[in-house]
């Protein structure tokens, strides 16, 4: 939730020549979708459900890097955002692949 907030913060600050509302539209969707997945995995009746949202969460995140990345070549935001939030980003991929094991070693123990 908190990399959402940092994109939302940024995309609050956009100034650009001609509005893009579809591309802005679909970073907030995509970077609330990764926390949303998440939660909905979470609340589903089996493991193989959750599994199944975090990999949709996943995608989601590679999502939100790669429209950041064109945001970024726009001149939209700064490298050092840029930088930072594909840190986070990457830090949250490893996350979510650590749970996705851990929850596969729960099924098949």
């Amino acid at each position: 939730m908190q990399m959402a907030n940092q994109v939302l913060d940024e995309i609050e600050k956009l100034e650009t020549p001609r509005k893009h509302y579809r591309l802005i539209e679909q970073l907030e969707s995509a970077v609330t979708s990764i926390a949303l997945n998440i939660a909905e995995g979470k609340g589903r009746n089996s493991d193989k459900e959750y599994i199944q949202f975090l990999y949709i969460a996943r995608g989601s995140l590679y999502e939100t890097i790669t429209l950041l990345n064109i945001f970024r070549n726009r001149g939209w935001i700064e490298r050092q955002t840029l930088n930072e939030l594909e840190e986070a980003g990457h830090e949250i991929a490893s996350m979510i692949k650590g749970l996705i094991n851990s929850i596969y070693k729960k099924i098949n123990s």
